[in-house]
């Protein structure tokens, strides 16, 4: 009989001491439900995100072909350049600042594959289109809790959410909003959390016994039960659920290629 890798994972936290000082990085996504206002914010912020994209791509290409021996623009240099295109497009102040700020991180990196690229392989970065599928933006500000449904985001306010349970002892290191092509919004978050439990080392040794009735069977008499065939089946409707969205993504992809090969 197999033994699932969290039974093993757990059964070696008891037995290993954990390092101190180390946090961990976890990915958590959860479901918005923004209202009409609200989803018209989030059409402008996907908005302003394509047009710095493409307005700083625009001069960093005019920047290329005028002298191609010209030093690659770092992040904190087109940050500069943000508060003269926020007075010449007012509309950007409706975005969160740090968003425009990780969309020219972004780009530098972009740029910067391209230089180190010895294959030939990776090309200029390109122009973001309205019609691209994937509309999100990732911001750094904070977002804060407001009891059991809601999210306080920069520029939106409170946001209905699934749960938020799940934030308790994390810092939020980087968040990204994005809209699903099924119509549905959801808010990816990377967090840091708070540093595990320590444990010591006993000296004491330990026999596991796995078999049919009972998962597993220690020496000292601790008893781990067999799981119920419950768990697995929903474990299994999540993974027809992800492979059903990601199969519909793909479709939409191949028929955008469709169309711009005919156009």
């Amino acid at each position: 009989m197999l033994v699932p890798p969290f039974f093993l994972k757990h059964m070696f936290d008891i037995i290993l001491k954990r390092k101190e000082g180390t946090n961990v990085l976890k990915g958590i996504k959860l479901r918005l439900y923004p209202n009409k206002i609200q989803q018209g914010q989030l059409e402008q912020m996907f908005g302003n995100d394509r047009f710095v994209w493409n307005q700083m791509l625009a001069m960093m290409n005019e920047r290329y072909q005028n002298n191609k021996a010209l030093p690659c623009l770092g992040k904190f240099k087109l940050n500069y350049l943000l508060k003269p295109l926020k007075k010449e497009y007012p509309f950007l102040k409706n975005s969160d600042s740090s968003s425009l700020q990780v969309v020219n991180e972004f780009l530098t990196q972009s740029w910067k594959n391209f230089f180190q690229d010895k294959t030939g392989q990776i090309g200029k970065p390109r122009f973001h289109s309205r019609k691209y599928l994937k509309k999100s933006y990732t911001g750094k500000s904070i977002i804060k809790t407001a009891g059991k449904r809601y999210l306080k985001i920069p520029k939106l306010g409170y946001v209905k959410t699934s749960k938020t349970g799940v934030l308790q002892n994390t810092k939020i290191k980087r968040y990204t909003v994005l809209l699903e092509p099924t119509g549905k919004y959801y808010l990816s978050l990377q967090v840091e959390i708070s540093e595990p439990e320590k444990y010591s080392l006993t000296g004491k040794q330990v026999g596991i016994d796995v078999g049919v009735a009972d998962l597993a069977i220690l020496s000292n008499g601790l008893k781990y039960p067999s799981f119920d065939s419950s768990y697995f089946e929903k474990k299994a409707k999540v993974w027809q659920r992800k492979y059903a969205r990601r199969r519909h993504l793909a479709k939409l992809l191949v028929l955008q290629d469709r169309n711009k090969k005919v156009l």
